[in-house]
């Protein structure tokens, strides 16, 4: 539990690290899978393991397809980061499990009255989050449609990864990183000049921490913890990222959120909480 808690008060970070370096999303994604893959390969050595390369390549074209998504979803949510405050960015991310849930008929799941229910109160959160009809909308539609892409993104991730097939989660994450930075690397070259590219010294730390802290130690905590949780407790203490996001663009950058805003971060996190833990069977014992 304690490894699992630590992931997600790391990731509830990362939106304010983000700010904190002047480079294009792209570039940041380009770098945390580089970044992120080599470090867990390391790792993985070692621990005496090797990758499971055959697992791999039966699980290409889903990877190739992981790593599609993975790099769309980073993409968009440092880009909600950047253009509008991280709160809201990180709320309107939190609309996956909400899309999971009306995804999930082409998993051949049902949606039960009570999921439909908690749908309609996220979008309704979603709703006033982003501003409409103008209560406590900062401006920022941009901003806005990147998180929900994020969103929409990160569903499509989540459903892919459920058609592979015998891949160890470290390999799995070594693989999708990997793929997205061989993705990401033809696509920054064409689109950016890397050649003016320049880095303060709180720029180049931001940069290492979202490397080492929020891939490397934080997928790390992750992965290796949910095989010892029950999905109950995955789908309420993961609830802590978004807290720590919010709480942080809160006092540490001075965003404001208002009483729309607070309402609609409530509607959002409880629809999406309820909906993942309210009639689900008790797991058994698990470990700490």
């Amino acid at each position: 539990m304690f490894r699992f808690l630590c992931a997600m008060g790391i990731f509830g970070t990362i939106g304010l690290f983000v700010r904190w370096v002047d480079l294009p999303s792209s570039a940041i994604v380009l770098f945390r899978g580089i970044f992120g893959s080599i470090a867990l390969y390391a790792l993985m050595r070692l621990a005496g393991r090797r990758l499971n390369v055959e697992a791999i390549r039966r699980n290409g074209l889903r990877l190739l397809f992981t790593g599609v998504f993975l790099s769309a979803n980073w993409i968009f949510l440092f880009e909600a980061y950047n253009r509008t405050s991280i709160a809201t960015a990180t709320l309107l991310y939190y609309m996956a499990p909400v899309l999971l849930i009306l995804v999930s008929p082409l998993l051949k799941e049902r949606i039960t009255p009570f999921k439909f229910v908690c749908v309609l109160f996220a979008l309704l959160g979603m709703a006033l989050v982003s501003g409409f009809p103008g209560a406590s909308f900062d401006g920022n539609w941009d901003g806005v449609l990147c998180g929900i892409l994020s969103a929409v993104f990160y569903t499509a991730l989540i459903l892919n990864n459920k058609f592979l097939k015998d891949l160890p989660d470290d390999d799995l994450v070594i693989a999708q990183l990997g793929v997205a930075a061989l993705l990401m690397l033809p696509y920054v070259l064409a689109t950016e000049d890397v050649t003016s590219f320049s880095l303060d010294l709180t720029g180049i730390a931001a940069l290492l921490a979202i490397g080492i802290l929020h891939t490397t130690i934080g997928c790390k905590l992750y992965f290796t913890s949910l095989t010892r949780l029950s999905a109950q407790r995955i789908a309420i203490f993961s609830y802590l990222d978004p807290v720590v996001a919010i709480f942080l663009s809160v006092v540490v950058l001075g965003e404001a959120m208002t009483l729309s805003s607070a309402v609609g971060a409530v509607l959002i996190l409880g629809a999406a909480l309820l909906s993942e833990t309210v009639g689900r069977k008790p797991a058994g014992k698990e470990s700490n």
